[in-house]
């Protein structure tokens, strides 16, 4: 039987986890005790919690409204704002996504990630170097995700071990899925969600059990971070971690099920990562989502927020937020008749990209001002439906000289092969 122990294991000694996980509702600005159980010499499924989760008082949820400048713009920063990575469609039926870089002003997109017909490559994040991309890729057979890397220039792309070896069975790895990862700022660790246990009679796409994990980016030192379903089987699914610019801190999104509390609702948690101070950041009213972002000097937290209804549906907007769950800000419009994805800080903290769509049409990059100001659009390709960019350090590549480009047309040509102007930037 698979088990994890409380101290770090060698690389020779790679975890494959087995696990029942989670804990119950919680309030705004409410703190959990016993969320950062050490799992010890036990198997996973038998973990719980050392204390009961307990209903703390409710507080008073900050209201939206205009960005609070006093709160401050990110400091200045010389950070390097490299390439922008994106998931985007690769057919017209949406059933096949890979990863794909491009400039910050939206030209030279590039796909970097070739996954097999009907796979989904998604949720890209990058390591602090710059130098790879990690991400999650959904098996078109099973619906299953596992995490990948992939170096920026689109060479070396393979799976990280997953945690669960299938070959042995038992309810702990039935259904497992794995996404979402996320370098840590040092580079050390992943964080990443992973559900698993029988699938929801009710909803097929939903499991037992759904917690967040720690583990280096070789697939060893696993550790479980949240236990926000150990009690409540099906009750909501954890996803889309997000590190604070020191490490000590992460956010992530707890999405509850038609049995969960409140049921069909969204919210964006905060956890250290020793696995305490478990506490609920935004109020379930704002339905927010996806993967948050933490401005580079640690002040600001950028999320974005959900109507009820179907995916992709308009009305939600992208807000800022203090990481003490005050001075909750809106950058966007509201209301809006536009559907609004993630969206990331510039590695300086001068610029945000983020996905946008118009009622009826499809998505694109954007991007504005720290104060939701100066909007611009970066991309014209809506059949891909480019979304969840994250931005980088990662060097743009040098445009050729108008010298090269003129000397290579005449040879390009002779050979056959389409000039620089004939070759699109969607590869």
């Amino acid at each position: 039987m698979a088990r994890i122990t409380s101290t770090r294991q060698s690389p020779t000694n790679r975890a494959r986890t087995r696990a029942s996980a989670g804990a119950g509702l919680l309030l705004l600005g409410a703190l959990l005790t016993g969320c950062g159980a050490e799992p010890g010499e036990i198997p996973l499924s038998e973990i719980r919690p050392e204390s009961p989760s307990a209903t703390p008082e409710p507080t008073p949820a900050a209201t939206p409204g205009v960005v609070d400048a006093a709160a401050g713009a990110p400091a200045a920063s010389s950070a390097h704002n490299g390439l922008i990575v994106s998931r985007a469609y690769t057919d017209a039926s949406r059933s096949t996504s890979a990863i794909v870089t491009l400039a910050p002003d939206g030209s030279g997109q590039h796909q970097i990630t070739q996954p097999p017909d009907h796979a989904r490559d998604d949720r890209p994040d990058w390591s602090p170097d710059g130098a790879t991309i990690a991400f999650d890729r959904t098996d078109p057979q099973s619906g299953a995700a596992r995490l990948w890397t992939v170096a920026t220039s689109g060479e070396s792309a393979h799976q990280i071990s997953q945690l669960c070896d299938s070959s042995s069975g038992g309810t702990d790895c039935a259904n497992e899925d794995e996404r979402a990862p996320a370098f840590s700022p040092d580079g050390k660790q992943l964080a990443f969600s992973r559900s698993w246990g029988a699938q929801d009679p009710a909803d097929k796409t939903r499991s037992q059990y759904s917690d967040l994990y720690l583990m280096s980016p070789e697939g060893t030192d696993v550790q479980r971070l949240t236990f926000l379903t150990n009690d409540k089987p099906y009750s909501g699914s954890v996803s889309n971690p997000s590190w604070s610019p020191d490490g000590k801190q992460l956010t992530f999104e707890y999405r509850t099920s038609a049995t969960g509390q409140p049921a069909n609702s969204r919210a964006i948690y905060v956890v250290s990562a020793d696995g305490t101070g478990l506490r609920q950041l935004t109020p379930w009213e704002l339905r927010a989502g996806d993967r948050a972002d933490w401005s580079p000097d640690g002040t600001r937290i950028l999320f974005t927020t959900y109507p009820a209804g179907p995916d992709n549906a308009p009305g939600g907007g992208i807000y800022t937020i203090h990481p003490d769950g005050t001075a909750i800000g809106a950058l966007t419009p509201a209301p809006s008749d536009a559907f609004y994805g993630a969206a990331a800080y510039a590695p300086d903290g001068q610029s945000i990209v983020f996905t946008q769509a118009p009622a009826g049409a499809g998505a694109d990059l954007y991007s504005m001002r720290p104060d939701g100001s100066a909007v611009a659009r970066l991309t014209t390709s809506t059949d891909k439906w480019l979304n969840r960019p994250a931005w980088g350090t990662a060097a743009v590549p040098a445009a050729p000289s108008a010298a090269a480009t003129a000397a290579a047309e005449p040879a390009a040509q002779a050979q056959g092969e389409p000039t620089e102007e004939a070759q699109s930037d969607d590869e």
